[in-house]
């Protein structure tokens, strides 16, 4: 077997964090033929040249046609055209993105509304219920509990020594379909990818990161491909100790990196938020990106509607970490907007599966009694055998103005609630917003034909636009894409040590500030996919600034500040490799 070689950076000149193609740790050392070739940021199969061939041993490895990035980007959307149906569309930008890195975003960039879905929700969640049988290559890191005194060591083993942002799941609350173990590790894959996609954060530089505390799930235990630790979840003290190790093995590895909290179950998700906020740079995407991208929708929604926030009354169905996220910051907002905390929590009515949050249950938790009515308000109401005052209940005795679903309920806004809502709310708020598709609680096109027409919807899962009397109505897609990536890009571009609330509930505004509804009623209340980037630029600055007022981020100009970010933000392009 012939010797394997590779070139050092100082015989072809580093690359810098800026460049297009790659950075300075992807091309310390180059590797020459097949070993550049299985290289996936520094592959460019047919688009390297003929200086490069020659250099770097690629003549008969390679087609003798020199093509461009573009003729190959037609090349793959072909293949992927071919694809029969979804999951095996979503396999084949995986493969394509462990081959070739600058192609996929390109590709991606390319066809962003069409493949968005398909890398990322709703898509991604069948993935991750598939991940053992559609494994194909590494990419992250698996943290199994059997390895739990080796974490350190673990996260040495990471492909690329210089991170910016980590996101890590433990796989129990995956979207709307639940435990799904080391199969999570698909979430923390498909946000990274958003991550470079939208935030322009180097894919090198990005980390997904699984820990694997076994299963809850008996299908994957039961199934002979799975592939991660088969056992039942471990829980309690044990559970919180090895979330501590994991934590404390990052702050000596990564003290400057952005930690991503993703899809973990709400009794664990607020409690591991609160405890590590302040000791590195970390939040919670269900929790914070949720809430700031529903805000972001909201603020849009009330204008068109000619009202203020503060004049609403809200509704949730859901009252799990992502619900009562939401709620914290239009509670926020609403408190922006001149109302006192009690007057502002006087305006939600939230239920979950028990029924209606009030003062004399005993089940809540604290988040939770935050938003429990008083029970004199609500004596009296309808209510079920066992006492419960469920959603058709509180919509048929308040004049609810907004109605928002997190509850992974599909269906779960019938046509009365909606037709009664709309029967006193003249411009009525529905945010169905629970993925994947089939757990959303309410199909856009029927709350469209329930109300006449004057809804405005947004979703969590993509649906088409709804026709209505001559009328085309665009449905948002309310995802925390708009939010997520933009943080991430924000708080690297400003040396932010920490994220705080006040630089979520920025983001947020800086959202609602580029609703297109805005200036057309008829308009989605969120940008198009494709102005995200530029969106993304925006939000990041103002991130940035907020960082800076709030003490955790070193001073400079907006000005400056909006270059570096600018400059920050990587672009999937073809670089020479000398």
């Amino acid at each position: 077997m012939a010797k394997r070689q590779t070139i050092t950076s100082k015989e072809q000149g580093a690359g810098s964090r800026e460049q297009g193609g790659q950075s300075k740790s992807a091309l310390r050392d180059l590797p020459v033929g097949m070993d550049l070739l299985d290289r996936p940021l520094l592959n460019k199969s047919t688009a390297f040249t003929e200086e490069e061939r020659k250099k770097f041993g690629l003549h008969g490895l390679l087609p003798p046609q020199v093509e461009s990035l573009d003729e190959q980007v037609v090349r793959a959307y072909e293949a992927y055209s071919r694809k029969d149906d979804d999951l095996e569309r979503h396999i084949y930008l995986r493969a394509l993105q462990d081959t070739n890195e600058v192609l996929f975003y390109r590709l991606l960039l390319d066809h962003i509304e069409e493949m968005t879905p398909i890398v990322y929700t709703p898509v991604v969640g069948l993935g991750c219920q598939q991940f053992s049988h559609i494994y194909r290559r590494p990419r992250g890191l698996f943290i199994s509990y059997p390895l739990r005194n080796s974490i350190p060591a673990l996260l040495r083993n990471r492909p690329n020594p210089e991170i910016d942002v980590i996101v890590v799941t433990d796989g129990e609350r995956i979207l709307g379909i639940g435990d799904q173990g080391a199969g999570g590790l698909g979430i923390p894959i498909g946000k990274l990818s958003l991550y470079t996609l939208i935030g322009g954060i180097r894919p090198e530089r990005t980390l997904p990161i699984v820990l694997d505390v076994g299963t809850n799930n008996s299908e994957r235990i039961k199934d002979p491909e799975y592939l991660g630790w088969r056992h039942e979840r471990v829980t309690g003290q044990a559970y919180f100790d090895f979330v501590d190790q994991f934590v404390t093995a990052v702050k000596q590895e990564f003290p400057t990196t952005c930690l991503q909290w993703e899809d973990f179950a709400t009794p664990h998700a607020r409690p591991i938020l609160e405890r590590y906020r302040d000791q590195l740079l970390t939040f919670n995407d269900d929790i914070q990106s949720t809430a700031a991208v529903a805000l972001g929708a909201i603020l849009g929604a009330v204008k068109v509607a000619g009202k203020s926030l503060k004049d609403q009354q809200i509704v949730f169905l859901g009252a799990g970490s992502a619900g009562i996220g939401v709620a914290d910051f239009l509670r926020a907002a609403m408190r922006d907007d001149g109302l006192s905390d009690k007057e502002a929590r006087s305006h939600f009515w939230v239920v979950d599966k028990d029924g209606l949050l009030h003062s004399e249950r005993k089940d809540l938790s604290p988040e939770q009694s935050v938003y429990a009515q008083p029970q004199e308000h609500v004596s009296g109401w309808p209510a079920t055998a066992n006492g419960h005052i469920g959603l058709a209940d509180v919509i048929g005795k308040i004049e609810a103005t907004i109605l928002i679903g997190l509850s992974s309920v599909g269906g779960a806004f019938s046509e009365a609630i909606v037709r009664e809502m709309a029967r006193k709310a003249p411009r009525p708020i529905i945010f169905p917003l629970s993925n994947p598709t089939a757990r959303s609680e309410a199909n856009a096109e029927d709350l469209i034909h329930w109300t006449d027409g004057r809804a405005l919807v947004a979703s969590g899962s993509p649906f088409a636009p709804v026709s209505y009397n001559g009328r085309r109505i665009p449905i948002t897609q309310c995802n925390n894409i708009y939010i997520f990536p933009a943080t991430g890009l924000g708080v690297v571009a400003s040396g932010a040590r920490r994220v705080t609330d006040t630089m979520i509930l920025t983001a947020a505004r800086a959202l609602a500030e580029n609703s297109p509804a805005l200036h057309d009623a008829s308009a989605p209340l969120l940008p198009a996919l494709t102005d995200l980037r530029k969106v993304a630029v925006q939000i990041a600055t103002a991130i940035g600034l907020e960082a800076q007022k709030a003490g955790v981020a070193p001073k400079m100009t907006e000005e400056k500040l909006r270059e570096q970010v600018k400059a920050m933000q990587w672009t999937p392009a073809y670089t020479a490799l000398k």
